[in-house]
């Protein structure tokens, strides 16, 4: 057994196959056959069908075998393990086959491991168990005085349900002087009596006889069976009535309706009056007879009285007298042949049947039935199919045996359950068909690997989030069942080393739901993406991957900082601005970033506050502070403007910054006189030249007075100056200041230099002079690592 269960599945096959070729090749041999007596005791052995096999012991047991028949009659009982068959019921022979003879039931073994058939007999032998009976237990004889002796009369046939040498073989009658008995053979088994006369009757003599009828069978000891035969001596009748023919056949289907003509007999007889008035009847006929015909006594039509079954009885033998007024008496035979109709559907007798399958499982025997039909002829062939597109076949087998197989491997996650009708039909006419459906079931296994409902996953969470916020859910579907289709998630480790993705998210492993473990900071971090696994419980376990991405939204915690003027703690910057300067001057750009993004980085600007209100203005998206109008005379040297820088989020968050204006006068170069023009003025009119010599040297003085006092102020902020560099009396000024054209909040770019240029022969003041406009803006290292967002907006 051990080295059956290993062998490689091909040899199980080749092995398979070759049992079922041999099981069909014994099975056309002669069936086995085992005699038993009728009545004999339950648990008789009968024989042991191991050793008529020649079969090992236990291996009966081992490929699963057992014991059916055509007719379920469970009229044995097998062992299995000893092989044994016993009789399982005390048999009655006359019950089970009637006056069939001999009395045969089939029966077959069934082996399903590999699939093997043995067919078998049980012979069941008659006992003498019934006495010969009377129908009628007196019987009437009216017999003409002129009777001549060597007349014979039919008597009535006793029955007995034995067969063979137990039926009934001789008939006697009681001593007397007129009559003996003479034993006739019908030629079909059957003894019957006649009453033969041996002397002439005289009715002034003796009128009424009466004589004991004895029926005898053939057993040992014989059984025997009596009858009264009264003789009633008439006076002459010299005719008997007789048929027209001494034989009837006919033909009637089984389904012919009760009460439908069978056939009309007629006899006639030449004598008048009583004696030539003829009645039919039975004459002395068997129970089933009775119970099936009916004869009109004066017509002598003969009709069914009860419905016909070909399977049961296919030929009825009946003798039909007539007997006129006188006591005469005619015979003649009917043979009744009954015609099969397809009256009977097929039948479909199940032996085994195997449900659930695994899938994915080669072929596989999945039912083992049998077909039958109780018609004959057409009427009983038959034929056996399923439904269309199902991956099973039918294979027929010998005794009209059929075995359902897997046609290919089944897909439990393409139908798990299939109902096949089984569809026997036979060819008779019209056709009868019987359906028999089973339910097989597929049982699984872990074949598909859990699948995403999304191979990438895009999550979105606001920063500052709280710690163990849900931020969304993955899922995963597995087409299995049972625990091959509980999925559990999990996080791949991350691509990039440098995430601390344990210390970002978690995930449920039941639901795949995930969490953000801690804060998030959208100017720390805007994105991080990591694989997140789905495995299965089945065995081995299958998986499959999705990524995700999470994406930190930003919100408004930032507050817009100014890069220029820098807000550093150190002494302000001072913008010097013309008298000269018409309106729409632009005395200063106002630089401020924002880390967050989107709107919330939007900035705009405004004037908060201004020593002289309305003569600056502040344009709303690019932080220009220009003239509003033209400077005169009137205005103050020193201004002091308040610019509110805000964003664009919710809450809006905001900065100021404070600007330092002095208006200057007579530095722009494009303002003064030329040298030439002058010159030629002085020569034109020496009183001119005076005037203009003393006004340019009181207006040099004065300028010269404010350049020293500007001069110290700067000094003062900032000592350390170098080539390239601007320095002043007060303090330090960027030498380049701009903004990025179509990032941040600028709409243009600017670069300026504003400085006292030293070791000028005309000591020439630089005041706002464009530089090389549209250069880009470059802020200092510290500035740009300290706002990432803005070194994003500037291009870095």
């Amino acid at each position: 057994m051990e080295a059956r269960v290993m062998m490689p599945e091909v040899q199980k096959r080749q092995v398979f196959f070759l049992c079922v070729f041999l099981g069909m090749s014994w099975a056309g041999t002669e069936p086995l056959r085992y005699f038993v007596a009728e009545e004999t005791e339950r648990e008789t052995f009968l024989a042991n069908l191991a050793n008529d096999l020649g079969l090992g012991v236990g291996e009966l047991s081992a490929r699963g075998s057992r014991v059916i028949s055509d007719e379920n009659i469970r009229f044995l009982l097998f062992k299995p393990l000893t092989g044994d068959l016993l009789l399982n019921e005390k048999l009655d022979r006359e019950e089970l086959c009637g006056p069939r003879e001999p009395c045969v039931l089939p029966f077959q073994l069934l082996l399903e491991k590999p699939f093997q058939i043995f067919r078998a007999e049980l012979w069941v032998r008659d006992i003498n168990d019934h006495s010969p009976v009377f129908l009628d237990r007196e019987t009437t004889l009216k017999i003409l005085e002129s009777t001549t002796p060597g007349a014979t009369f039919l008597l009535e046939s006793a029955q007995d349900s034995d067969v063979g040498i137990n039926n009934l073989r001789n008939y006697t009658i009681s001593s007397n002087a007129y009559f003996h008995i003479n034993v006739r053979d019908s030629g079909e088994g059957n003894v019957y009596p006649e009453l033969v006369l041996d002397a002439v009757l005289d009715r002034e003599k003796v009128s009424e006889l009466n004589l004991t009828l004895t029926a005898l069978d053939g057993g040992s000891p014989p059984r025997s069976g009596t009858a009264l035969i009264r003789i009633l001596v008439l006076d002459i009748n010299d005719n008997i009535p007789e048929f027209v023919q001494s034989l009837y056949k006919v033909q009637v289907p089984e389904d012919s309706p009760v009460g439908s003509l069978v056939v009309a007999v007629s006899a006639r007889d030449l004598d008048t009056g009583t004696n030539g008035e003829i009645v039919y009847a039975f004459f002395y006929a068997t129970e089933v007879i009775l119970k099936t015909f009916r004869i009109n006594s004066t017509s002598g039509k003969l009709y069914l009285k009860a419905e016909l079954n070909y399977e049961a009885i296919q030929t009825y033998t009946l003798t039909i007298q007539a007997k006129d007024g006188g006591g005469l008496s005619g015979k003649c035979t009917v043979v009744v042949h009954v015609t099969d109709i397809n009256d009977n559907p097929p039948e479909l007798l199940m032996s085994s049947l195997t449900s659930p399958i695994a899938e994915n499982s080669p072929e596989t025997v999945v039912a083992v039935f049998r077909i039958r039909d109780r018609d004959s002829g057409n009427n009983a062939k038959m034929v056996c199919s399923i439904q269309d597109h199902l991956p099973f076949v039918l294979k027929p087998s010998v005794q009209n045996f059929y075995t359902l197989v897997t046609e290919r491997p089944l897909d439990r996650e393409s139908q798990a359950e299939y109902n096949i009708t089984i569809t026997v039909t036979d060819l008779g006419t019209p056709r009868l068909k019987t359906q028999h459906n089973i339910t097989v079931t597929v049982s699984d296994v872990n074949d598909n690997a859990p699948a995403f409902s999304q191979t990438t996953y895009t999550l979105r969470v606001r920063e500052n989030n709280s710690p163990a916020l849900h931020i969304g859910s993955v899922s995963a579907t597995d087409r299995d069942s049972g625990a091959n289709a509980q999925v559990t998630y999990s996080l791949l480790p991350p691509a990039d080393p440098q995430l601390p993705l344990a210390s970002l998210v978690s995930i449920n492993a039941d639901n795949g739901q995930l969490f953000a473990l801690r804060s998030l900071d959208y100017e720390a971090l805007q994105a991080f993406e990591f694989g997140v696994r789905a495995a299965d419980r089945g065995s081995p376990a299958l998986s499959s991957q999705a990524r995700v991405r999470v994406l930190v939204l930003d919100d408004n915690d930032n507050a817009p900082f100014v890069l220029y003027p820098p807000q550093n703690g150190s002494a302000p910057c001072t913008e010097l601005v013309p008298r000269a300067a018409e309106a729409g001057y632009l005395v200063t750009k106002v630089v401020a970033v924002d880390g967050d993004s989107g709107q919330n980085a939007w900035l705009s600007y405004q004037l908060l506050k201004a020593t002289e209100p309305g003569l600056f203005g502040v344009w709303a998206h690019n932080g220009e502070v220009r003239t509003a109008r033209l400077l005169s005379e009137r205005d103050a040297v020193k201004h002091r403007l308040v610019v509110l820088v805000k964003d664009n989020g919710e809450p809006p968050r905001s900065a100021s910054v404070t600007l330092h204006v002095l208006l200057v006068d007579g530095f722009s170069q494009p303002y003064l006189p030329l040298p030439e023009v002058a010159a030629a003025e002085a020569r034109a009119d020496p009183l001119t030249v005076y005037l203009v010599v003393a006004l340019a040297s009181v207006s040099s003085l004065f300028l010269f007075s404010v350049l020293v006092f500007v001069a110290v102020r700067l000094c003062r902020r900032s000592r350390a100056a170098s080539a390239g560099r601007c320095s002043g009396p007060e303090g330090h000024f960027p030498g380049h200041l701009v903004d990025v054209s179509g990032a941040g909040t600028l709409s243009q770019s600017y670069q300026y230099e504003v400085c006292l240029r030293g070791g000028s022969g005309t000591s020439e003041f630089k005041f706002l002079k464009p530089i090389i406009p549209n250069l880009q803006f470059q802020s200092t290292r510290r500035e740009v690592e300290e706002y990432p967002s803005f070194q994003n907006d500037l291009g870095f």
